[in-house]
């Protein structure tokens, strides 16, 4: 069915989830609605403007007893799935740093008008799956400070700067993340994740394409294949996931309230940026 009645479509007691994508501030109302509406939300990424915005809808949620997530589909990817996992098992210990180097061909926004005028398009729209994994991975530790630093360069082909860097400190970790947004030829997607027992390591073509899990350990060391792509094994586990919450009648692993933490260190990176690359605490 095609609905244009929004209200409507709130009406119909035969839909009880909605995936809601328009950009964050088109869409602030419509899943108030829905959550009014008695709707169980899945919200397109980054959650929100503000944190207070996000507590507010959280709220709501509980409120109206309904379950609202946040598409941080990257959680799902084979590769960040697979750190996830390890990290929760113990497996290389007390995490000690984690670097996220990416390289690829974002040119396609070229011309788009939504996307162009997204001044923070790298680091808030395309790097909050980052900051959302190092949260992930980083667990209930808090992060004392936040440095990013964003650049344009001569012949970039959309407006907002292609080039950002991020170091995020805790008092005995560090996250770093480079972006390069503009690389046409020869792009690359390297994690690595170094604990006190060992380390992990990912590596492909693009954040789609990562087809293998390098493991060190002082056992010794393995190459471990990974099944899936996160575009689509990512979205699939967003909504799953939801589905399964509400089955089961329990809070979704990617909760709105659990995605609060990320957007926090990612308004903290853009003050940073915008203040010349200043430590800005989260």
């Amino acid at each position: 069915d095609v609905e244009t009645d929004g209200a409507a479509l709130l009406r119909r007691e035969d839909i009880t989830v909605l995936d809601i994508t328009p950009h964050p501030e088109d869409r602030l109302g419509l899943v108030k609605a829905a959550l009014e509406a008695g709707k169980h939300v899945l919200c397109q990424k980054p959650f929100v403007l503000d944190l207070a915005a996000g507590e507010e809808l959280a709220a709501l949620a509980e409120r109206h007893r309904v379950r609202l997530a946040v598409n941080q589909n990257g959680r799902w990817a084979p590769h960040f799935s697979y750190l996830r996992q390890a990290v929760a098992s113990g497996l290389i210990g007390d995490v000690r740093s984690l670097d996220f180097t990416v390289q690829w061909d974002h040119t396609w926004v070229s011309g788009m008008q939504r996307f162009e005028e997204i001044h923070h398009l790298i680091l808030f729209d395309f790097a909050i799956h980052w900051f959302d994994i190092a949260t992930c991975l980083l667990g209930e530790r808090r992060a004392e400070s936040v440095v990013a630093m964003v650049r344009r360069f001569h012949g970039q082909t959309f407006t907002p700067p292609a080039l950002a860097a991020v170091i995020i400190n805790y008092a005995e970790a560090q996250v770093r993340m480079s972006f390069n947004a503009h690389a046409e030829h020869g792009g690359e997607d390297v994690t690595t994740l170094v604990g006190s027992r060992g380390t992990l390591r990912s590596r492909g073509p693009n954040l789609n394409e990562q087809a293998f899990m390098d493991v060190f350990l002082a056992e010794g060391q393995a190459r471990v294949p990974l099944q899936g792509r996160w575009l689509e094994q990512g979205f699939m586990g967003t909504m799953g996931e939801l589905l399964l919450a509400i089955e089961e009648d329990r809070e979704p692993s990617h909760s709105a309230r659990s995605n609060l933490p990320a957007l926090a260190l990612c308004f903290a990176a853009l003050r940073s940026a915008d203040q010349g690359g200043a430590a800005v605490r989260p």
